[in-house]
């Protein structure tokens, strides 16, 4: 498994004035939006998520799962992907994933190298 990521600072700027609860409150309805848009945009495949981002609807899962571990609650790889895709992976993948092209593999192991 990947190192596990890092959480940002975000108590800053005009967040910093916000107590604890309000931000925490906000930053989860900023997670829940973004989690509704990557389930909206299906069309966009992960291989495009990572080469242009660096990372994926995967990456976000585990994220999730870390944070689950961290707050004492163990989940599976397959119920926190439920969480994020809105439906079991595998049901996903058949409904909207696509093979990807020999230019999005190039990328994609292009960008990787850089994480080395």
């Amino acid at each position: 498994m990947p190192t596990p990521q890092p959480e940002a600072e975000l108590a800053l700027g005009a967040a910093a004035a916000l107590d604890a609860a309000t931000r925490e409150r906000i930053e989860a309805a900023a997670f829940r939006k973004l989690v509704a848009h990557l389930r909206a945009r299906s069309d966009v495949q992960n291989i495009d998520m990572m080469n242009l981002a660096g990372f994926c609807r995967n990456c976000l899962s585990r994220w999730y799962q870390e944070a689950a571990a961290d707050a004492g609650t163990a989940l599976e790889v397959p119920q926190a992907r439920e969480i994020v895709y809105g439906m079991d992976y595998k049901a996903w993948q058949a409904a909207h994933q696509t093979e990807a092209s020999e230019g999005q593999k190039a990328a994609f192991a292009q960008a990787m190298a850089k994480h080395g």
